[in-house]
């Protein structure tokens, strides 16, 4: 899918820097930076999210050791 964003002119510059030297296309850096990215966004995000609507939902937290025990994984 074509999409299109604007870079900050020295961004820009080190991309085109990038890809001269390698000889690689500037859309490859950029699918490469949103492919390795793209997990920690929803890592950060998604997780936030996640914790605002438990606490939206009003049910009470489990305690870590209590889940860890629960899991079999306490020391």
């Amino acid at each position: 899918m074509p999409t299109s964003v604007r870079l900050d002119p020295a961004v820009e510059a080190r991309l085109e820097n990038l890809a001269r030297v390698t000889r690689r296309s500037k859309a490859f850096y950029l699918r490469e930076l949103i492919e390795q990215g793209l997990d920690d966004l929803e890592d950060a995000y998604l997780g936030a999210a996640a914790l605002e609507a438990h606490r939206r939902s009003g049910e009470p937290a489990i305690p870590l050791e209590v889940l860890m025990e629960d899991l079999g994984l306490e020391d």
